[in-house]
């Protein structure tokens, strides 16, 4: 069988489910593997097939990854109730074998910036999603992004509820933790963009602006027309802060104390080699909070 089609795991995800729509409009056939059918019924268009599997069950990806020539993945535990680490390991192990005797031609994978010792659970675990992958023996492109800004990403929704809700914000030290925070869309146009690029390996992706969370927060109040007393408080860890975070936004607690916990680590880009392989030039954060809030 030709290997023409294109596979998207998360597809019902964040990423995933935009990065969906945007390959719909190219034309290019598509194959969706949700967990349940009925994920995606009213979501993906006619021409797109969805088949149902499972990537803790290695026998489901057989028939899913037949005739894939690329696929996204786009999957993790951590709003898992158990070892999100364990598990984002195992569900890794289990598609990369099964793409490799699937005959998958090339795997696109969006992991996240951070480097050196002392990295989070959350960072490392995801890092650790991508030497997998790359050690498959398929070729593998994997993005690492710093804090993705759009409506509806996790990291911004955080910001948006800590901003609309408190007046006055008592601010750990980790607020002054320099990102390079990246629109949601040119996040989707570097990973469209790698379907059709002859190259693999880790390529770090983030916006135009290297700002601290503060900076993120004072932006996003300042775009809302909204007055907020900011004051830094050196005592709170970034444990404490998830827990105050789960009083605050308890819709995100399970996984935004996970992120949160990884604050402590700078996510900024060092080697800007994407900026040369790929035709995306980043927005700045007052442009991307301004498309986000749109």
């Amino acid at each position: 069988m030709t290997q023409e089609r294109i596979l998207i795991t998360g597809a019902t995800g964040y990423i995933g489910g935009r990065l969906l729509g945007v390959l719909e409009q190219t034309g290019r056939p598509l194959r969706c593997l949700v967990r349940r059918r009925d994920s995606l019924r009213d979501d993906a268009a006619p021409a797109t097939e969805v088949v149902q599997g499972d990537v803790f069950d290695p026998e489901s990806l057989a028939s899913a990854l037949e005739g894939v020539h690329t696929a996204y993945y786009l999957i993790h535990s951590m709003g898992s109730d158990g070892e999100f680490e364990a598990q984002d390991r195992d569900a890794a192990l289990n598609f990369a074998r099964a793409a490799r005797a699937g005959g998958v031609r090339r795997i696109i994978y969006l992991g996240g910036l951070g480097d050196g010792p002392g990295l989070s659970e959350h960072l490392a675990s995801r890092q650790d999603v991508g030497r997998i992958l790359r050690e498959s023996g398929v070729p593998t492109i994997e993005f690492r992004a710093s804090i993705i800004i759009g409506a509806g990403s996790l990291s911004f929704q955080m910001i948006r509820s800590l901003v609309e809700r408190l007046p006055v914000m008592l601010l750990p030290r980790w607020v002054q933790t320099r990102a390079q925070p990246i629109a949601v869309d040119d996040v989707l146009a570097y990973l469209q963009q790698a379907l059709d690029r002859e190259v693999a390996g880790v390529y770090e992706i983030g916006g135009a602006d290297r700002v601290s969370y503060l900076d993120l927060m004072r932006e996003y109040a300042r775009q809302r027309g909204l007055k907020r007393l900011m004051l830094r408080v050196p005592v709170l860890t970034p444990w404490l802060s998830s827990l105050w975070l789960s009083l605050v936004t308890p819709l995100y607690a399970r996984v935004g104390r996970k992120l949160i916990e990884g604050v402590r680590n700078e996510t900024v880009v060092r080697d800007e080699r994407a900026l040369r392989d790929f035709d995306v030039r980043p927005l700045g954060v007052r442009a991307a909070v301004a498309s986000a809030l749109r």
